[in-house]
């Protein structure tokens, strides 16, 4: 009985600390996009300002 004076304190803490450290990273946004980041550096943002330029140029008689 008296490891429990010693044990729920400390597992109070634990769970305490835990649940600041998640909620300090959903704050934070280190969950808010996992997929983007990893493929941002294949997107060709210059394709889309030609296709932009390729349209126009159609477009005039």
């Amino acid at each position: 009985m008296s490891v429990l004076y010693i044990a729920l304190p400390i597992a109070l803490l634990l769970g305490g600390g835990g649940l600041l450290a998640c909620l300090y990273c959903i704050r934070d946004g280190q969950y808010d996009d996992l997929d983007s980041p990893s493929v941002r550096i294949l997107v060709d943002e210059h394709r889309v300002d030609e296709q932009a330029q390729l349209n126009e140029e159609l477009r005039e008689p």
